[in-house]
Protein backbone atom coordinates (compact mmCIF):
# COMPACT_ATOMS: atom_id res chain seq x y z
CA UNK A 1 0.00 0.00 0.00
CA UNK A 2 2.81 2.38 0.93
CA UNK A 3 4.67 1.64 -2.31
CA UNK A 4 1.48 2.19 -4.30
CA UNK A 5 0.91 5.58 -2.66
CA UNK A 6 4.47 6.70 -3.33
CA UNK A 7 4.22 5.58 -6.95
CA UNK A 8 0.93 7.45 -7.37
CA UNK A 9 2.37 10.65 -5.93
CA UNK A 10 5.42 10.34 -8.18
CA UNK A 11 3.19 9.86 -11.21
CA UNK A 12 1.09 12.90 -10.30
CA UNK A 13 4.24 14.99 -9.80
CA UNK A 14 5.61 13.91 -13.18
CA UNK A 15 2.26 14.61 -14.85
CA UNK A 16 2.15 18.11 -13.32
CA UNK A 17 5.73 18.80 -14.41
CA UNK A 18 4.99 17.68 -17.96
CA UNK A 19 1.80 19.77 -18.12
CA UNK A 20 3.69 22.94 -17.22
CA UNK A 21 6.43 22.08 -19.68
CA UNK A 22 3.69 22.61 -22.29
CA UNK A 23 2.43 25.82 -20.66
CA UNK A 24 0.30 27.58 -21.75
CA UNK A 25 -2.34 25.13 -22.93
CA UNK A 26 -5.31 27.49 -22.63
CA UNK A 27 -6.22 31.18 -22.54
CA UNK A 28 -4.69 33.36 -19.82
CA UNK A 29 -6.68 35.90 -17.79
CA UNK A 30 -5.17 39.37 -17.40
CA UNK A 31 -6.75 41.32 -14.53
CA UNK A 32 -6.12 45.08 -14.83
CA UNK A 33 -6.31 46.93 -11.50
CA UNK A 34 -7.69 50.15 -12.94
CA UNK A 35 -10.41 51.27 -15.36
CA UNK A 36 -10.39 51.59 -19.12
CA UNK A 37 -8.53 54.51 -20.64
CA UNK A 38 -6.15 55.10 -17.75
CA UNK A 39 -2.38 54.77 -17.78
CA UNK A 40 -2.28 51.19 -16.41
CA UNK A 41 -4.87 50.11 -18.96
CA UNK A 42 -2.93 51.78 -21.78
CA UNK A 43 0.35 50.06 -20.91
CA UNK A 44 -1.23 46.61 -20.51
CA UNK A 45 -3.36 46.72 -23.64
CA UNK A 46 -0.37 47.96 -25.64
CA UNK A 47 1.96 45.10 -24.72
CA UNK A 48 -0.56 42.24 -24.58
CA UNK A 49 -0.79 41.52 -28.36
CA UNK A 50 3.00 41.11 -28.50
CA UNK A 51 2.99 38.78 -25.48
CA UNK A 52 0.20 36.70 -27.02
CA UNK A 53 2.34 36.22 -30.12
CA UNK A 54 5.25 34.97 -27.99
CA UNK A 55 3.12 32.59 -25.93
CA UNK A 56 0.91 31.38 -28.75
CA UNK A 57 -2.30 31.89 -26.79
CA UNK A 58 -4.85 34.59 -25.98
CA UNK A 59 -4.73 36.84 -22.90
CA UNK A 60 -8.28 37.88 -21.98
CA UNK A 61 -8.10 41.32 -20.37
CA UNK A 62 -10.57 42.41 -17.72
CA UNK A 63 -10.67 45.73 -15.87
CA UNK A 64 -11.50 45.08 -12.22
CA UNK A 65 -11.65 48.35 -10.30
CA UNK A 66 -12.21 49.23 -6.66
CA UNK A 67 -10.31 49.57 -3.40
CA UNK A 68 -7.40 51.44 -5.01
CA UNK A 69 -6.65 48.25 -6.96
CA UNK A 70 -7.05 45.98 -3.91
CA UNK A 71 -10.13 44.24 -5.38
CA UNK A 72 -8.13 43.05 -8.40
CA UNK A 73 -5.15 42.07 -6.23
CA UNK A 74 -7.27 39.96 -3.89
CA UNK A 75 -9.07 38.40 -6.86
CA UNK A 76 -5.79 37.18 -8.37
CA UNK A 77 -4.51 36.01 -4.98
CA UNK A 78 -7.65 33.87 -4.57
CA UNK A 79 -7.01 32.04 -7.86
CA UNK A 80 -4.84 28.95 -8.36
CA UNK A 81 -1.10 29.56 -8.58
CA UNK A 82 -0.93 28.12 -12.08
CA UNK A 83 0.13 31.04 -14.28
CA UNK A 84 -3.28 31.42 -15.89
CA UNK A 85 -4.30 34.54 -13.94
CA UNK A 86 -2.07 37.61 -14.21
CA UNK A 87 -2.31 40.73 -12.10
CA UNK A 88 -1.64 43.75 -14.29
CA UNK A 89 -1.15 46.59 -11.88
CA UNK A 90 0.43 49.85 -10.89
CA UNK A 91 2.33 51.00 -7.82
CA UNK A 92 -0.60 51.04 -5.38
CA UNK A 93 -0.19 47.63 -3.67
CA UNK A 94 3.15 48.71 -2.23
CA UNK A 95 1.22 50.93 0.21
CA UNK A 96 -1.67 48.55 0.98
CA UNK A 97 -0.30 47.23 4.25
CA UNK A 98 0.41 50.58 5.90
CA UNK A 99 -2.93 51.95 4.66
CA UNK A 100 -4.85 48.95 5.96
CA UNK A 101 -6.28 48.17 2.52
CA UNK A 102 -4.94 44.62 2.26
CA UNK A 103 -2.44 42.25 3.83
CA UNK A 104 -1.00 41.57 0.35
CA UNK A 105 1.56 43.61 -1.55
CA UNK A 106 3.98 42.78 -4.37
CA UNK A 107 6.43 41.17 -1.94
CA UNK A 108 3.81 38.40 -1.64
CA UNK A 109 3.74 37.82 -5.39
CA UNK A 110 6.18 36.98 -8.20
CA UNK A 111 7.14 39.81 -10.53
CA UNK A 112 6.82 38.70 -14.14
CA UNK A 113 7.94 42.11 -15.41
CA UNK A 114 8.06 45.70 -14.18
CA UNK A 115 7.42 47.16 -17.60
CA UNK A 116 7.64 50.90 -17.30
CA UNK A 117 7.43 53.89 -15.03
CA UNK A 118 5.82 57.25 -15.54
CA UNK A 119 6.47 60.85 -14.60
CA UNK A 120 3.77 62.65 -12.58
CA UNK A 121 2.30 65.88 -13.86
CA UNK A 122 -0.25 68.31 -12.46
CA UNK A 123 -2.95 69.24 -14.95
CA UNK A 124 -5.98 71.52 -14.73
CA UNK A 125 -9.26 72.25 -16.43
CA UNK A 126 -8.78 74.85 -19.16
CA UNK A 127 -11.02 77.31 -17.30
CA UNK A 128 -9.17 77.00 -13.99
CA UNK A 129 -7.99 80.44 -12.75
CA UNK A 130 -4.32 79.45 -12.57
CA UNK A 131 -1.73 78.53 -15.19
CA UNK A 132 1.36 77.44 -13.26
CA UNK A 133 2.34 76.00 -9.91
CA UNK A 134 2.81 79.29 -8.09
CA UNK A 135 -0.56 80.55 -9.31
CA UNK A 136 -2.19 77.29 -8.18
CA UNK A 137 -0.69 77.67 -4.70
CA UNK A 138 -1.65 81.34 -4.44
CA UNK A 139 -5.22 80.77 -5.66
CA UNK A 140 -5.81 77.78 -3.37
CA UNK A 141 -4.55 79.74 -0.37
CA UNK A 142 -6.80 82.67 -1.28
CA UNK A 143 -9.83 80.37 -1.73
CA UNK A 144 -9.57 77.72 1.03
CA UNK A 145 -11.83 74.70 0.64
CA UNK A 146 -12.88 75.63 -2.90
CA UNK A 147 -10.42 74.07 -5.35
CA UNK A 148 -11.43 70.52 -6.32
CA UNK A 149 -8.55 68.04 -6.65
CA UNK A 150 -9.20 64.75 -8.44
CA UNK A 151 -7.96 61.64 -6.62
CA UNK A 152 -7.58 57.91 -7.23
CA UNK A 153 -7.71 57.14 -3.51
CA UNK A 154 -5.15 56.55 -0.75
CA UNK A 155 -1.94 54.97 -1.95
CA UNK A 156 -2.45 56.09 -5.54
CA UNK A 157 -0.26 58.52 -7.44
CA UNK A 158 -2.44 61.47 -6.48
CA UNK A 159 -2.10 60.75 -2.77
CA UNK A 160 1.69 60.47 -2.99
CA UNK A 161 2.02 63.71 -4.96
CA UNK A 162 -0.29 65.58 -2.59
CA UNK A 163 1.70 64.17 0.35
CA UNK A 164 4.84 65.61 -1.22
CA UNK A 165 3.07 68.95 -1.69
CA UNK A 166 1.82 68.89 1.89
CA UNK A 167 5.40 68.52 3.12
CA UNK A 168 6.25 71.82 1.41
CA UNK A 169 3.10 73.95 1.54
CA UNK A 170 -0.22 73.64 3.40
CA UNK A 171 -3.19 73.84 1.05
CA UNK A 172 -6.88 73.56 1.91
CA UNK A 173 -8.72 71.89 -0.99
CA UNK A 174 -11.48 69.35 -1.68
CA UNK A 175 -10.40 65.83 -2.69
CA UNK A 176 -12.80 63.98 -5.00
CA UNK A 177 -12.10 60.25 -5.57
CA UNK A 178 -12.44 58.32 -8.84
CA UNK A 179 -11.84 54.70 -9.89
CA UNK A 180 -8.69 55.46 -11.87
CA UNK A 181 -7.09 58.34 -13.70
CA UNK A 182 -9.14 57.68 -16.85
CA UNK A 183 -12.50 58.65 -15.24
CA UNK A 184 -10.83 61.43 -13.24
CA UNK A 185 -9.28 63.05 -16.30
CA UNK A 186 -12.63 62.84 -18.11
CA UNK A 187 -14.19 64.63 -15.14
CA UNK A 188 -11.42 67.23 -15.28
CA UNK A 189 -12.15 68.02 -18.91
CA UNK A 190 -15.84 68.31 -18.10
CA UNK A 191 -15.25 70.75 -15.26
CA UNK A 192 -16.31 68.46 -12.40
CA UNK A 193 -12.86 68.94 -10.84
CA UNK A 194 -10.32 71.73 -11.21
CA UNK A 195 -6.92 70.07 -10.94
CA UNK A 196 -5.42 66.60 -10.92
CA UNK A 197 -2.01 65.03 -10.28
CA UNK A 198 -1.73 62.35 -12.97
CA UNK A 199 0.78 60.57 -15.19
CA UNK A 200 2.36 62.38 -18.11
CA UNK A 201 1.63 59.38 -20.33
CA UNK A 202 -2.11 59.56 -19.59
CA UNK A 203 -2.38 63.30 -20.23
CA UNK A 204 0.07 64.21 -23.01
CA UNK A 205 -2.40 63.70 -25.87
CA UNK A 206 -5.14 65.74 -24.16
CA UNK A 207 -2.69 68.53 -23.36
CA UNK A 208 -1.45 68.69 -26.95
CA UNK A 209 -5.05 68.64 -28.20
CA UNK A 210 -5.90 71.57 -25.93
CA UNK A 211 -8.44 69.65 -23.82
CA UNK A 212 -6.63 70.44 -20.54
CA UNK A 213 -3.65 72.51 -19.46
CA UNK A 214 -0.40 71.51 -17.84
CA UNK A 215 0.45 73.24 -14.56
CA UNK A 216 3.74 71.63 -13.51
CA UNK A 217 5.86 68.54 -14.10
CA UNK A 218 6.54 66.69 -10.86
CA UNK A 219 10.22 66.18 -11.56
CA UNK A 220 13.58 67.90 -11.22
CA UNK A 221 13.85 68.82 -14.90
CA UNK A 222 11.62 69.47 -17.89
CA UNK A 223 10.45 66.79 -20.31
CA UNK A 224 11.31 66.86 -24.00
CA UNK A 225 7.63 66.19 -24.66
CA UNK A 226 6.66 69.46 -22.92
CA UNK A 227 9.90 71.48 -22.95
CA UNK A 228 8.22 74.73 -21.89
CA UNK A 229 6.62 73.25 -18.78
CA UNK A 230 8.60 74.06 -15.65
CA UNK A 231 9.47 71.29 -13.19
CA UNK A 232 7.82 71.62 -9.79
CA UNK A 233 11.20 72.11 -8.10
CA UNK A 234 11.41 75.56 -9.70
CA UNK A 235 8.57 76.62 -7.39
CA UNK A 236 9.11 74.17 -4.52
CA UNK A 237 12.86 73.37 -4.37
CA UNK A 238 12.34 71.23 -1.27
CA UNK A 239 10.64 68.64 -3.48
CA UNK A 240 14.10 67.61 -4.73
CA UNK A 241 14.44 65.33 -1.71
CA UNK A 242 11.64 63.11 -3.13
CA UNK A 243 12.32 63.33 -6.84
CA UNK A 244 12.63 61.86 -9.36
CA UNK A 245 9.70 59.61 -8.42
CA UNK A 246 6.96 58.09 -10.47
CA UNK A 247 4.35 55.38 -10.72
CA UNK A 248 5.17 52.06 -12.31
CA UNK A 249 3.30 49.36 -14.19
CA UNK A 250 3.96 45.66 -13.85
CA UNK A 251 2.67 42.12 -14.30
CA UNK A 252 2.56 39.66 -11.38
CA UNK A 253 1.47 36.12 -10.53
CA UNK A 254 0.65 34.41 -7.29
CA UNK A 255 3.51 32.90 -5.31
CA UNK A 256 3.71 29.16 -5.82
CA UNK A 257 3.26 29.42 -9.58
CA UNK A 258 5.43 26.68 -11.17
CA UNK A 259 8.86 27.81 -12.33
CA UNK A 260 8.18 26.64 -15.89
CA UNK A 261 5.18 28.99 -16.18
CA UNK A 262 7.00 31.89 -14.54
CA UNK A 263 10.01 31.53 -16.82
CA UNK A 264 7.89 31.39 -19.97
CA UNK A 265 5.88 34.44 -18.92
CA UNK A 266 9.01 36.40 -18.02
CA UNK A 267 10.64 35.55 -21.34
CA UNK A 268 7.51 36.50 -23.31
CA UNK A 269 7.03 39.87 -21.58
CA UNK A 270 10.73 40.70 -21.79
CA UNK A 271 10.77 40.11 -25.54
CA UNK A 272 7.45 41.91 -26.07
CA UNK A 273 8.77 45.00 -24.27
CA UNK A 274 11.42 45.33 -26.99
CA UNK A 275 8.77 45.40 -29.74
CA UNK A 276 9.15 48.61 -31.74
CA UNK A 277 5.42 49.42 -31.64
CA UNK A 278 5.36 49.16 -27.85
CA UNK A 279 8.58 51.16 -27.49
CA UNK A 280 7.31 53.91 -29.80
CA UNK A 281 4.03 54.26 -27.93
CA UNK A 282 5.74 54.39 -24.54
CA UNK A 283 8.14 57.09 -25.75
CA UNK A 284 5.34 59.16 -27.29
CA UNK A 285 3.39 58.95 -24.03
CA UNK A 286 6.35 59.89 -21.85
CA UNK A 287 6.76 56.50 -20.16
CA UNK A 288 10.24 55.15 -19.37
CA UNK A 289 10.58 51.47 -20.26
CA UNK A 290 12.14 49.40 -17.45
CA UNK A 291 11.58 45.79 -18.61
CA UNK A 292 12.98 44.14 -15.46
CA UNK A 293 12.21 40.92 -13.59
CA UNK A 294 13.82 38.63 -11.03
CA UNK A 295 16.21 40.13 -8.48
CA UNK A 296 16.36 43.46 -10.32
CA UNK A 297 12.58 43.85 -10.14
CA UNK A 298 12.52 42.80 -6.47
CA UNK A 299 15.18 45.38 -5.58
CA UNK A 300 13.22 48.11 -7.38
CA UNK A 301 9.94 47.12 -5.75
CA UNK A 302 11.49 47.07 -2.28
CA UNK A 303 13.04 50.51 -2.75
CA UNK A 304 9.77 51.92 -4.07
CA UNK A 305 7.80 50.50 -1.14
CA UNK A 306 10.31 51.95 1.30
CA UNK A 307 10.28 55.49 -0.13
CA UNK A 308 6.52 55.72 -0.73
CA UNK A 309 5.43 54.05 2.52
CA UNK A 310 7.51 56.33 4.70
CA UNK A 311 6.43 59.37 2.71
CA UNK A 312 2.77 58.47 3.25
CA UNK A 313 3.40 57.69 6.93
CA UNK A 314 5.27 60.96 7.57
CA UNK A 315 2.45 62.86 5.85
CA UNK A 316 0.11 61.46 8.50
CA UNK A 317 -2.35 59.39 6.48
CA UNK A 318 -1.08 55.84 6.99
CA UNK A 319 -3.03 53.53 9.29
CA UNK A 320 0.05 51.60 10.41
CA UNK A 321 3.74 52.38 10.71
CA UNK A 322 5.97 50.85 8.02
CA UNK A 323 8.05 49.45 10.87
CA UNK A 324 5.24 47.01 11.69
CA UNK A 325 5.87 45.30 8.36
CA UNK A 326 9.64 45.51 8.41
CA UNK A 327 9.70 48.22 5.74
CA UNK A 328 13.06 49.92 6.01
CA UNK A 329 13.50 53.68 6.03
CA UNK A 330 14.99 55.03 2.79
Amino acid sequence: MKKTTIALLAALSLSSSLSFADYPTKDIQGIIQWGAGGSTDTVMRSITPHVEKELGTSIILTNKTGGVGAIATKFVDAKNADGYTLLMGAENPQMYKILGLSDIDYSDMIAINVLARGTPIIVANNDAPFNNMQELIDYTKAHPGEVKFGSTGPGGLTSIVTAMLDSQVKLDYISIPYNGDGPALTALQGGAIDVMPAVLGATIEQIKAGRMKAISLVDVESSKLLPDLAPITDTLPGMKSYLPWGPFFGVFVKKGTPDEAVEKLQAAFQKAAFNSDFVDLMQKRGFTIMNISGDEANYFLDAYRSTSSWLVHDAGFSKFSPEEFGIRKP
